[in-house]
């Protein structure tokens, strides 16, 4: 049974005792004491309630509580003399609890997770992928076990650029894509050889941000609307823009066309770099996945991309498609050593690609991730009606619109309820808040009059259907619907004016 329990009287004051997991109920008291002990919140000689008292309150047998106390005694945790109870041992020092500074409100040890960003670590395919190493040893040369080409594993790169010119449209032979250790790696490597400044979409990884801005490159925020990034706010002094067109991360939709065109423009016009960052971009749901924004121009547009949403985050393998001028700079900036990415992995991800297995994989991680997203779209249409799911056409995730200012409060709430799940303001970029809605100079243009009116900064949760095992999918949607903000109240509408006196 897995369960908060509020109710222990200690000195007048409620103490909450988690009691997470399975099993025997008096070793989940019992553990449930030593950790408030140690997080001190039972300071050494406060005084416990009497046995009885706490098996009535936590819905527990007598002789379990009894045995629990009875056990922490021996063991040091508890000191108890007759006629003055029990009292948490004096030598048991409370061991100062660890602070996370970005989300407080995040529980230590969830019970359960609907953080984005990564697949059910169960689903990987394992007999599939041994049978793809077994293969890619058996075949390999002696050169793939020296030191290695910093372009990464020929075999890979030619089976990528197969694969990606088939699903996603990419234009690009093997020698344009460089290997890397994951998108963050590749984005590394981007920011010393381009510099900066970036332009970057209001919402996206603060990961991402801080990386770039670890290697001296700083971003501003482009506004995003329903139809994506507002393209029409890029500048002559921006050496790149960091876009995810696909799916914009975390609020959704793919980036509409005409802005696609708008942005390949302003690369060709101003010398400027688009890096697109593809990083789910073969889940889509409502029909074949959206092309990468790579095929329109390779010259002005690089396509990162990595498994870590197809297959694991543990696989430290992405990949670059380079303009052909950048190669060279981006080989040279990661080195003659390719120190990250296994050269072993990358043979064996090659043969999972030309056997057709990763194909396969994909297929059976998009039904999994659609009937997720639709158990989470039935359960909110049930049991919370007034929220609004959005950006559910693709990805792993969909961002649950909340009432103004009831943001935090769900984040709080869930917590409550042992679920680890982020809200939408954690993604917002720090100059965002303060920048014009429409681009530096305040106004569009008149080519992007027409588009989607902007969408104000909002309240949301942003929602992981992935992440779980699926035995705990349907108790992690649960409990995300008792975290939920209720029903805004209508608001009166304002009472008529009198009418005007009779003359």
């Amino acid at each position: 049974m897995n369960s908060w329990v509020n109710s222990a009287e200690i000195l007048g004051s409620d103490l909450p005792l988690e009691l997470s997991g399975t099993g025997n109920r008096r070793a989940l008291l019992m553990d449930a004491l030593r950790e408030a002990v140690r997080s001190g919140r039972l300071a050494p000689g406060t005084r416990l309630p009497p046995y009885r008292s706490l098996a009535a309150d936590l819905g527990l047998a007598r002789n379990t509580v009894a045995d629990a106390y009875a056990e922490l005694v021996a063991e040091g945790w508890l000191a108890a003399r007759q006629g003055s109870g029990t009292r948490v041992a004096e030598r048991a020092a409370p061991v100062t609890p660890v602070h996370r500074p970005r989300t407080p409100e995040r529980v230590a040890r969830p019970v359960h997770d609907l953080v984005q960003g990564q697949p059910d670590p169960s689903v990987f395919p394992r007999t599939a992928w041994l049978a793809s190493a077994r293969r890619a040893l058996a075949a390999a040369p002696d050169d793939a076990f020296g030191p290695g080409d910093p372009h990464g594993r020929p075999e890979l790169r030619r089976a990528l650029a197969g694969y990606l010119a088939r699903v996603r449209g990419v234009r690009a032979a093997p020698d344009r894509i460089v290997l890397c250790s994951g998108a963050a790696h590749g984005l590394r490597l981007l920011a010393d050889v381009v510099g900066g400044p970036w332009a970057a979409e209001e919402y996206g990884l603060p990961f991402h941000r801080e990386l770039l801005a670890s290697h001296g490159v700083g971003t501003r925020p482009l506004g995003v609307d329903a139809d994506g990034a507002r393209v029409d706010g890029l500048t002559r002094r921006d050496r790149a823009v960091l876009l995810t067109p696909a799916h914009q991360f975390p609020t959704g939709g793919p980036l509409h066309p005409a802005r696609r065109a708008a942005v390949v423009d302003w690369a060709r016009a101003t010398g400027g770099l688009v890096v697109e960052d593809d990083y789910d971009g073969e889940f889509r749901y409502d029909r074949q996945p959206v092309g990468a924004v790579q095929g329109l121009d390779p010259e002005h547009v690089v396509l990162v991309g990595s498994v870590s949403k197809s297959l694991s985050p543990a696989l430290r393998i992405g990949w670059m498609v380079l303009p052909q001028r950048l190669v060279a700079p981006v080989v040279a900036a990661k080195g003659e050593r390719e120190p990250f990415s296994s050269a072993t992995e990358q043979l064996t991800l090659a043969d999972f690609i030309d056997s057709g297995a990763y194909d396969r994989q994909v297929r059976r991680m998009r039904q999994r991730h659609r009937r997720r997203r639709d158990q989470l779209v039935a359960a909110l249409h049930a049991r919370a009606p007034h929220v609004r799911v959005t950006g559910i056409a693709a990805g792993l995730h969909a961002v649950l619109e909340l009432p103004p200012g009831t943001e935090r409060s769900a984040v709080r709430a869930a917590a409550w309820q042992g679920l680890a799940v982020e809200g939408l303001g954690d993604y917002l970029h720090p100059g965002a808040e303060h920048s014009p809605r429409t681009g530096e100079a305040g106004a569009v243009r008149a080519a992007h009059a027409a588009d989607a009116s902007p969408v104000p900064h909002r309240d949301g949760l942003v929602v992981g259907y992935a992440t779980p095992a699926e035995s705990a999918y349907p108790e992690a949607l649960d409990a995300l619907c008792r975290s939920l903000p209720p029903v805004s109240p209508p608001v009166p509408a304002p009472a008529p004016p009198p009418p005007p006196a009779a003359p």
